[in-house]
């Protein structure tokens, strides 16, 4: 592409709502133009960056068996009605009624629909196991979209799903799926850890599911990571053990102690002279299933935080929420004085395992401007449920004992689920077996988002000058910037580019008016993997040109008749 005649407009000014680096540098780079709140444009170049990936992605998919197939982007409403997901991710979901006055929506995703095909197409074992995938449009109505194409709501995702006839189909047809996730990640030169993660609203508790992180400081979700254990898991999902602790085991009685307006665990371990270990923290929330609403008591030792996504998995609940201080107070309960004395019978009462339940501890009082010291679980409690309920924290230990956790921040690019038959039961999905009865076949789910991988590959390769691409993904491959004026030399240029069309070299060529400074300037910020740059005295002396890396800044000097070899060997 020559530049003087391509659409491409680069911008020196930040953008005001562009908070971390890669909303930045695509605006900056001209990838991507912004229409609305959370709805852009792809540009020339952003459009090829997707492309790449796209192709990458399509070419594991069809390795492993995958069939492309295209969903509409607006679906019926009665088919999210048939799993009751209309109501539970309404907020999510932009939807509109037709001329009919019936429901439909614009996809957030598509098992439903996907289900919806299955159903009306296959019949037998026979023909199983079958993987669908798509690439293309969704939208999700987020509250307050940010961070550009990291959490737009209008975005390109690639999501696949497959049906199988046993759990041992499906365990082989996941096995496949990350493997090809693997490879697709890989290629995308990206540094990434696959993580244990939830399944969320996509799946049940028990659901076997992984995350695929691309490690950027700008991460949203933070992992718990050992490299040594080859551990890594979402902090939502991850179990780590508490380094030794050293547990007050002084058998005492019960005793009230006046912490006037001392709410805080610090303020209370200052005030009485303990260690944190030797206090449980006390948090109240409320669980609804359906109609039906109660309050629970969890408690952690007073250094660690309660895991709200264990929690409400545990309790096996639709919601859980921190309890309003209207409950706190029907309840007779005084925030930053809980604990769990007296309630017995009134609230369920959950102890983190990590609770040395034959310690001492000092916990609330249950009235205003009181704590409890003393108190020993396994004496002074009848009735209450130990469980995982503690947020892992950088620095446990991985579950054997053997080794330091560490934290990483992630940027979440992929997601596959084992769905089982979430959506097929919902939906009255029926297959024949070997035996000619009727079962219910299991499903799995897989997602790509498409666009936020553009994003994620430049929230990890940039620097102070701009983007730093992939090889793999770069919208093309070398920046050929010249300085030169006679005009001997533009033939020159012109031969050259054409040389590295013909030799299969993506090329974008900065013939355009200006000095080099600009040109450089241009290089940098959109960071294609090599510049080449003609320059007339240089050439005229040596018959060289100049070779950047744009990753390492290294400089290589090469004759003209040596430049598509050497840059094929570079592009490898």
């Amino acid at each position: 592409m020559k530049l003087s005649q391509g659409f491409w407009q680069t911008y020196k000014e930040i953008p005001a709502d562009a908070e971390i680096p890669s909303h930045q540098l695509m605006i900056r780079a001209g990838l991507i133009h912004k229409s609305g709140s959370g709805l852009y444009n792809y540009l020339p170049m952003g459009l090829r960056s997707i492309r790449k990936v796209e192709k990458i992605i399509r070419e594991e998919l069809d390795r492993i068996g995958c069939f492309e197939i295209t969903m509409s982007v607006v679906t019926p409403g009665e088919l999210w009605q048939e799993t009751g997901r209309w109501d539970k991710m309404g907020g999510l979901m932009l939807r509109f009624k037709d001329k009919k006055d019936a429901d439909l929506c614009i996809s957030p995703t598509n098992e439903e629909a996907v289900t919806d095909i299955f159903r009306k197409t296959i019949k037998s074992y026979k023909q199983l196991p079958v993987k669908l995938y798509q690439i293309n449009t969704k939208f999700r109505d987020e509250i307050r979209p940010r961070f550009g194409l990291m959490r737009g709501r209008e975005f390109t995702m690639k999501d696949a799903y497959s049906f199988h006839m046993d759990k041992a189909s499906l365990d082989v047809g996941y096995q496949e799926m990350y493997d090809a996730y693997t490879a697709i990640f890989t290629r995308l030169g990206l540094e990434f850890i696959p993580v244990e993660a939830d399944g969320g609203a996509m799946a049940s508790a028990e659901s076997k599911t992984h995350e695929f992180q691309v490690v950027a400081n700008a991460g949203e979700d933070l992992i718990i990571y050992s490299q040594e254990a080859k551990y890594a898991a979402n902090i939502e999902k991850a179990q780590t053990k508490r380094i030794k602790t050293d547990f007050d085991m002084t058998v005492a009685p019960m005793k009230e102690v006046e912490t006037i307006k001392v709410e805080s665990i610090d303020a209370v371990c200052k005030l009485l002279n303990v260690q944190h270990s030797q206090t449980l923290k006390s948090m109240v929330y409320t669980a609804t299933t359906g109609s039906e609403s109660k309050m629970i008591l969890a408690m952690v030792i007073g250094d660690d935080s309660v895991n709200e996504i264990k929690l409400q998995n545990f309790l096996k609940c639709d919601h859980l929420a921190t309890s309003s201080e209207d409950e706190m107070k029907k309840a007779k309960l005084w925030k930053g004085f809980v604990g769990p004395a007296g309630l017995e019978g009134q609230l369920d009462i959950l102890l983190d395992s990590e609770i040395n339940l034959e310690a001492t501890y000092v916990i609330g009082a249950n009235k205003k401007d009181a704590h409890v010291t003393g108190f020993s679980p396994k004496r002074d409690l009848k009735k209450f449920t130990q469980a995982d309920l503690r947020l892992s924290k950088a620095g446990d230990l991985t579950l054997d004992g053997l080794h330091t956790v560490v934290e990483k921040r992630g940027i979440e690019v992929g997601h596959v689920f084992q769905l089982g038959d979430k959506y097929t039961k919902d939906m009255k999905v029926g297959i024949l077996d070997q035996n000619g009865k009727l079962v219910t076949p299991l499903m799995g789910c897989y997602g790509i988002g498409v666009t936020r991988i553009v994003a994620a590959a430049i929230e990890q390769n940039h620097d102070e000058n701009g983007i730093v691409w992939p090889k793999s993904i770069a919208p093309y491959q070398v920046y050929f910037a010249t300085i030169v004026k006679a005009e001997e030399f533009v033939k020159i240029a012109n031969d050259i580019y054409s040389d590295l069309t013909k030799a299969g070299i993506e090329v974008v060529y900065d013939d355009r008016n200006v000095g080099p400074g600009n040109k450089f300037k241009d290089s940098d910020l959109l960071g294609l993997p090599l510049r080449v740059v003609l320059g007339e005295r240089d050439f005229s002396a040596s018959g060289e040109l100049e070779i950047i890396l744009r990753k390492t800044g290294e400089i290589k000097k090469v004759k003209r008749e040596e430049l598509v070899s050497t840059l094929k060997n570079l592009l490898k």
